[in-house]
């Protein structure tokens, strides 16, 4: 449709009120005769899109639909704070690579802090590139009142090829070991006020901290994720695959400037589950600006079926400077970073339990 101003100029075009008066009818009449063929034709278009198969359709032309269903609980808070300082006394133990004395001591400060529940080990001889190392994958399990699993992961070792150089890894590994003990402290007070065992309402969750993330020397299918390649093994050979609704791994989560990455390996739905809890949160700025396939401790487990999602930054730092360096210190992180993924892993938590 033309603009008023146009048809100023071609009733100057045309002079005299009734010849100009004449044209604008014609003109008013094409119009409305043009808008209605086209508004058939796109009734028509959109109709043929709909019959045609969903891979040909443009992703726009097919919104997904909302993967949750709002409701009124009250949004959940982790302690930031504590699961910083748990960042901190974790980092504080230095290199933490498997075999070695601080890689032992941080076994037992993770055991320490989970004193009255449920834990259990996948305790393993890994056999590497660099000889035979043990592997020990230590679970707390939460009961629910609903028939299911929901498993988070974090990694809590750091890389055998960076020993003597000072690597501490605080975002990488330090994080993800305090982010699973804060979790543990949230569920145990969810569970009950007094300590008794008490199941929660919703699917039991299991925290795991997976050892023997890192590559011994270089990353490959057989040197890397030693701890999930095993523990995915041993819980498909007893049935716990089958009863895992979701499963999340938690890396790299403490950078100051939080960016998680969408992972391409992970299961899409969970992902969009992920970003909806962070939605009802105000998070979702933080959530998904870029997207890439990541190798990590998920890979076992989605080559067997098992929804899943990787939690990661793996931008840290300008291109990724400070990622396995000695850079990986504390004061790049940030409590707010550790509080904007556990709360909406939490928020995750209690959409997967509507499901």
């Amino acid at each position: 449709m033309k603009r008023p101003a146009t048809n100023i100029g071609i009733c100057q075009a045309f002079p005299g009120a009734l010849l100009c008066t004449l044209w604008l009818k014609i003109c008013l009449a094409l119009v409305l005769s043009i808008g209605l063929t086209s508004a058939v034709a796109c009734s028509k278009a959109t109709s043929a899109d709909a019959a045609a198969p969903k891979s040909e359709l443009p992703a726009a032309a097919s919104p997904a639909p909302q993967p949750w269903a709002p409701d009124s609980a009250p949004l959940p808070h982790i302690d930031s704070k504590r699961a910083f300082q748990y960042t901190r006394e974790v980092t504080a133990f230095g290199e933490r690579y498997i075999g070695n004395e601080n890689h032992k001591k941080l076994e037992r400060y993770i055991i320490d802090h989970l004193k009255g529940d449920q834990v259990e080990d996948d305790a393993f001889t890994a056999d590497t590139v660099e000889g035979k190392f043990p592997v020990r994958n230590i679970i707390a399990k939460f009961s629910g009142t609903k028939d299911g699993i929901i498993v988070i992961m974090g990694h809590y070792d750091t890389n055998y090829w960076l020993r003597g150089t000072g690597y501490v890894g605080a975002n990488d590994g330090g994080s993800s070991t305090a982010i699973l003990l804060e979790y543990a402290n949230q569920l145990r007070g969810a569970r009950s006020g007094d300590g008794s065992g008490k199941k929660r309402e919703g699917y039991s969750v299991w925290l795991v901290w997976t050892d023997g993330e890192e590559a011994v020397k270089s990353w490959s299918q057989t040197d890397g994720l030693y701890g999930t390649r095993h523990l995915a093994q041993q819980w498909e050979k007893d049935g716990t695959l089958k009863k895992i609704k979701a499963l999340m791994v938690m890396d790299m989560i403490g950078d100051a400037d939080l960016d998680i990455l969408r992972d391409t390996n992970s299961t899409p739905w969970l992902l969009d589950l992920i970003h909806g809890a962070a939605e009802r949160l105000g998070y979702q700025s933080h959530f998904y600006v870029y997207e890439a396939p990541i190798d990590d401790d998920h890979l076992p487990f989605v080559k067997r079926g098992v929804p899943s999602a990787d939690v990661i930054d793996l931008d840290y730092g300008y291109h990724n400077v400070f990622h396995h360096t000695s850079q990986d210190t504390m004061d790049k992180l940030s409590p707010k970073s550790l509080e904007i993924v556990g709360d909406t892993t939490l928020e995750t938590i209690h959409l997967l339990d509507q499901r």
